[in-house]
């Protein structure tokens, strides 16, 4: 688990700067469409599409509250930490869970 830590960070830190660098290409793509005049239908349409902040925060608050819970739940499974690939396994579970709890939420919301 040693090792596998430096890998973890590197891998977090890339993510974190992505994320940042879409939401700032994405405000300026809202500002330019703002400035280049009167907006018609489908204008607005995609810019209430790049805008859904909310519904970004509410994918990562759930995908993360469920990849927690794969944490937690590990602690109580046995198993040999250094060949198996179970903890893997069950944290991939949950965070494939806050997936489809996200997108059964969104669904939800449009239907």
């Amino acid at each position: 688990m040693k090792q596998l830590l430096p890998f973890i960070i590197v891998i977090i830190f890339f993510i974190v700067l992505a994320v940042v660098i879409i939401s700032v290409f994405n405000y300026r793509l809202r500002k330019r469409i703002l400035d280049a005049g009167p907006l018609d239908e489908t204008s607005l349409k995609f810019l209430s599409q790049i805008t859904s902040l909310g519904s970004e925060s509410l994918k990562w608050g759930i995908i993360l509250f469920f990849a927690g819970i794969g944490l937690v739940a590990m602690e109580y499974i046995p198993y040999s930490a250094e060949n198996s690939p179970l903890p893997y396994g069950v944290e991939m579970i949950f965070i494939a869970l806050g997936f489809i709890t996200y997108y059964l939420m969104i669904q939800k919301r449009k239907g």
